[in-house]
């Protein structure tokens, strides 16, 4: 397998959702282990987000292609500046092909593009029930910050709840 980092364009919004969706939503997110199936139902992204994503100011998606599969896209991640800061989410990799090392490859070009910006941090938020991967993303010089933000309730862009106590918590690395 051999994956080129590109800027995603509006062509790629439909790939986008789909692959998004799948490794976080619903059965064939079980495939790999960042599954939020047992926290939440419904979808993770839309069309119209994504493509809010994609044409808002400062912000761009990432993504990753298998040359050796047509092209495919196996991963993605949303970038925004916030002035010296950058945040980082959505970051996916297809559920069969996790553990492979392409997340962290993710994370490296995310990097690469916030210092581009001339950010010197990047945080992002994960909901406080995944400490799997909170715990992956400290590996990946990521800290828990501490600081909590609410789950958007009654929101199902975001998702439908299973759970009654949902929050996230704010994770931030020097870059």
């Amino acid at each position: 397998m051999h994956i080129e980092f590109t800027q995603a364009d509006e062509s790629h919004v439909e790939a986008i959702v789909d692959l998004v969706n799948s490794a976080y939503r619903g059965d064939s997110s079980k495939k790999g282990w960042t599954t939020e199936a047992d926290l939440l139902g419904g979808q993770r992204v839309d069309p119209e987000g994504v493509l809010s994503d994609l044409t808002k100011e400062n912000s761009v998606i990432l993504i990753g292609q298998d040359e050796d599969s047509d092209d495919k896209i196996v991963a993605c991640v949303h970038l925004e500046r916030h002035e010296s800061k950058c945040y980082l989410g959505m970051l996916t990799v297809d559920p069969t092909l996790q553990k492979k090392g392409i997340g962290s490859m993710l994370i490296e070009e995310s990097e690469a593009f916030a210092q581009f910006w001339d950010c010197t941090h990047m945080y992002m938020t994960v909901i406080v029930q995944r400490p799997e991967l909170i715990k992956w993303y400290e590996s990946q010089g990521f800290r828990n910050t501490g600081e909590k933000r609410p789950f958007p309730y009654g929101d199902e862009r975001f998702g439908i709840p299973k759970l009654d106590n949902l929050e996230f918590t704010i994770l931030e690395k020097k870059i």
